[in-house]
């Protein structure tokens, strides 16, 4: 049967390539999976029109009736350094990325180390939408849906010991896929792999997820795919992505931005509107795809709204300090 596209509809409402070709190779990777015997209800339902998670319930931690960013605004405006320092640079260079198979190493000071494919995780973890704040470290700002499970789920399953004070997350190298980790390229100032951390009862918090999705579908590479970290209550580059490492350690770990910039960026990241950035004010923000360069800038909210949440776990604490 033809179809023919009615006249007058603008491109942006036209599905760009990439993720055409992200939704293309869903299918062979879901067939797959499929082959291999893992069950479908487990795994999201791949069409050309849609890659959605089926029986998806929402969450009780989705703590904001704020209408949440457009599909369009969350994949094309992002930092994801390895595929370069522009914000439209993921979307454009990341559709490449081979996302499946994938494994994360869950290792250190645990009872149950070992090496788990994407789709046990979510084999034992079930799926949930929530929608959160996303706060950037650069005063622009996010709702976005996002599709994951509970990391405190994943730790509880892996039995940290008691050394384990701290959990550090390290993202995939690979500068063959990834051109922002080659030499010469802008942003290849960074020490690769990125690597990131939290306290252990940071991690432990119900609000910490590992995201797979957003909208309802697969989370597609520019947004991190196929596992990323989401702590809400904290900047945008504490989100680590395409995670490939979980290792539990008993020192605070040394992150990427940390070691990069010390005098900029600190190991917490939580989002404070007292604690300005030394290039510029924390204290308003900007809401991408609703603020327009001439709104009025919105004020930033201590832990990004969450400090009913998450102010305890910080009880005496110099948050200048230790920022």
């Amino acid at each position: 049967m033809l179809i023919n596209k009615p006249a007058g509809i603008p491109s942006s409402e036209i599905t760009p390539p990439e993720i055409y070709r992200q939704r293309r190779r869903f299918i062979r990777e879901a067939a797959a999976l499929t082959a291999a015997g893992v069950s479908t209800a487990l795994l999201p339902a791949a069409t050309q029109a849609a890659m959605k998670f089926p029986q998806l319930r929402k969450s009780r931690y989705s703590l904001t009736d704020e209408q949440p960013t457009s599909y369009k605004n969350i994949t094309s405006y992002n930092n994801f350094y390895e595929f370069g320092t522009g914000k439209s640079d993921p979307a454009e260079r990341a559709g490449k990325l081979r996302t499946f198979p994938w494994s994360v190493a869950i290792e250190g000071e645990i009872k149950k180390p070992a090496v788990y494919q994407l789709e046990d995780l979510l084999k034992h973890h079930p799926l949930e939408e929530r929608i959160y704040r996303l706060r950037c470290v650069e005063a622009w700002s996010m709702v976005v849906p996002w599709v994951g499970f509970s990391l405190r789920d994943v730790i509880r399953r892996v039995e940290p010991t008691s050394r384990a004070k701290y959990v550090q997350f390290t993202t995939l190298y690979d500068p063959e896929q990834m051109p922002g980790q080659r030499p010469g390229l802008l942003g290849s100032g960074l020490d690769w792999p990125y690597v990131e951390g939290l306290r252990l009862d940071e991690a432990m918090h119900p609000l910490a997820i590992l995201a797979v999705g957003l909208y309802g579908e697969v989370l597609p590479n520019q947004s991190g795919a196929p596992i990323r970290l989401v702590v809400p209550w904290k900047y945008g580059f504490k989100s680590i992505k395409s995670i490939v490492q979980i290792r539990f350690v008993e020192k605070q770990p040394l992150t990427t931005w940390e070691k990069a910039n010390p005098r900029e960026y600190g190991f917490y990241s939580n989002v404070n509107p007292k604690v300005d950035h030394p290039r510029w004010s924390q204290a308003t923000e900007r809401r991408i795809g609703a603020d327009s360069l001439f709104s009025p800038r919105r004020k930033t909210l201590l832990f990004n709204g969450y400090a009913d949440q998450v102010a305890s776990l910080y009880t005496g604490m110099d948050l200048k300090k230790y920022f």
